[in-house]
């Protein structure tokens, strides 16, 4: 059983028509409403990725967001990678 307030970081990685329909600003706007830090990049190969980290409970419902995407986005997979937490970040940023 896994405590919903601990603290988790993942690195995700989703595929599908995730570029120029405003997914970043979804992810973003996601994070913001979760309480979450980190960010989300564009990645050449027509990717996004994406570090969170946060509460369980929070990140878990993010990564569902992710999965829906904005309207005119189509996500075909999330890959999803759990890493240690960090301490060094304060806010959830868009990378360029």
């Amino acid at each position: 059983m896994t405590d919903s307030h601990e603290i988790v970081r993942a690195h995700v990685f989703v595929s599908g028509v995730v570029q120029g329909v405003g997914y970043r600003a979804f992810v973003c706007r996601q994070a913001e409403h979760h309480g979450l830090t980190g960010w989300v990049r564009n990645v050449v190969d027509g990717r996004v990725e994406s570090e969170v980290q946060g509460n369980r409970e929070a990140v878990d419902t993010y990564l569902r967001d992710l999965n829906r995407g904005p309207m005119w986005s189509s996500v075909e997979h999330v890959a999803i990678d759990w890493m240690e937490p960090g301490s060094h970040e304060s806010r959830f940023e868009i990378k360029y």
